[in-house]
Formats: C-alpha cells, structure tokens, sequence
C-alpha cells in the first residue's frame, strides 16, 4: 500500500512556481486547470505572460488580473492575443504583475466569459529571483 501512495504523489503535479534564467528569464506554475508562465526577454527588452486555460480563452475585448491577499489589486488590458487555450500579455513592464504574485495568495486571470485562479503559495522566492534576472547586466 505504501508504494501506491509514493507512486500516486510522484504522479500528481507539484504545483510549484518554479525559476529558471535560461533561455530567458522564465517563471512558470502549473495547476490542474490552468498554467501560467511570464518571461523576460534581455533582446526584446520585453516581458510577457502567458495563460493556459484548459478550458480555453474566447475572444473578449478585455483581459484582467485581480491579485487577492495582503497588497490586492487588478491589472487591465485591451492589448493581449489569444492562440488556442493560451492567452499572451507582453509589455516593457511588469511590476504590478511581479508584484502582485509576489505579494498575495491567489491570482485570477479573467476575460468577461471566462477565468482561472492560481495559488501563489511558493511564488514569492522565485518571483525575487525572476527580477535578479531581469535585472541582471548582458554580457
């Protein structure tokens, strides 16, 4: 009995927000329904972030990000495109975002007809490390 529960925890998503600066500057976090992924590009200059509803993003003139917790607020925007369940936000700026998930315990991407939580459980640390990348001097 004790291996099934050992295999069926190896099994399950982490759930972790999870750094890695190469390529590019990534972090990403993926739940059951959704996944969620900004980038900084030291090229372009550009930051981004991509959400994947497993449900999929129909088109909608607006997209929004409420951060719920301790520093709550919500983002805005005209300006995103939506390829598929995927829906991209890019922009030279990012510190509202990076601190909304750095600050607060849940965030929710929504359009008028649809939505996706994430937790932010654990996305503090990563998030200091993404913007030491961003911020990092190019050789």
């Amino acid at each position: 009995m004790r291996y099934l529960i050992a295999l069926a925890l190896l099994t399950t998503p982490a759930h972790a927000w999870d750094f890695t600066p190469s390529p590019i500057c990534t972090l990403a976090h993926i739940e059951n329904t959704a996944e969620m992924t900004i980038t900084y590009d030291h090229t372009t200059r550009l930051y981004a972030i991509a959400v994947t509803n497993s449900d999929g993003w129909p088109a909608a003139p607006a997209f929004s990000i409420r951060f719920d917790g301790p520093r709550p607020g919500t983002i805005s925007t005209t300006r995103h495109e939506t390829d598929g369940p995927t829906l991209t936000v890019s922009d030279i700026g990012f510190g509202n975002v990076l601190d909304g998930l750095e600050f607060n315990t849940t965030a929710t991407a929504f359009t008028q007809t649809a939505a996706v939580t994430v937790s932010l459980d654990g996305a503090a640390p990563e998030v200091q490390k993404f913007r030491a990348c961003a911020m990092a001097p190019v050789a």
